[in-house]
This record gives structure tokens, sequence and C-alpha cells, in this order.
């Protein structure tokens, strides 16, 4: 399952992608991974994140693991402007023609 995660970013996004690499094998535990990870080129505090877990119990680990929260919160991710968007089952990635 695919998901779009929006979220403002307080220390820019090399802080938060720092935290990310440092957290790789909590991502690995849940069986997820980031297929796309950038701040708007104009605004460095907008994130955009897409996800792909192997199933809805992973993303469920993911959203609610506290130390993790805490961690992204850290890093500077505002945790209440997160907007988490379920991706229709027909998408696809890396499409070149």
């Amino acid at each position: 399952m695919i998901v779009k995660l929006t979220q403002n970013l307080s220390k820019g996004f090399l802080t938060w992608k720092e935290m990310v690499h440092e957290n790789r094998e909590t991502l690995k535990e849940y069986n997820g991974s980031i297929i796309f990870a950038g701040t708007e080129k104009e605004d460095d505090s907008k994130l955009t994140l897409i996800l792909e877990f192997d199933n809805p119990e992973g993303l469920q680990k993911f959203a609610n693991d506290e130390e993790l929260k805490a961690k992204r919160a850290a890093a500077g991710a505002m945790l209440e402007t997160t907007i988490v968007t379920p991706m229709s089952s027909e998408s696809f990635t890396n499409f070149k023609p």
C-alpha cells in the first residue's frame, strides 16, 4: 500500500533527512520504504513523502510508534500538520518511457 504524507518541517529538510537515515531499521521492521521524500523548491519547510508498506499493519505500527514520533518531532517534523492520504492500488512508480 502506498501513502502520501505531507508535513511541515521547522528545521528544514536536511535535519529531517538525517533522522530518517538514523532510523532506517525501524522503517524496515515495519516493512516500509520511502519512494520519494522532498520539499517544495521554494519552501524547505513543506515536506512531501511517498511511502510504501507491504501491508496496512506496517503502516499502523509506523503511525503509532511513540519513540519514532519523538525522534521525528526532535528533527523538526511538525506532527500536528501531518496529512496522510492513501493512494489508489492502481498507482505505479518509476515509469520511464
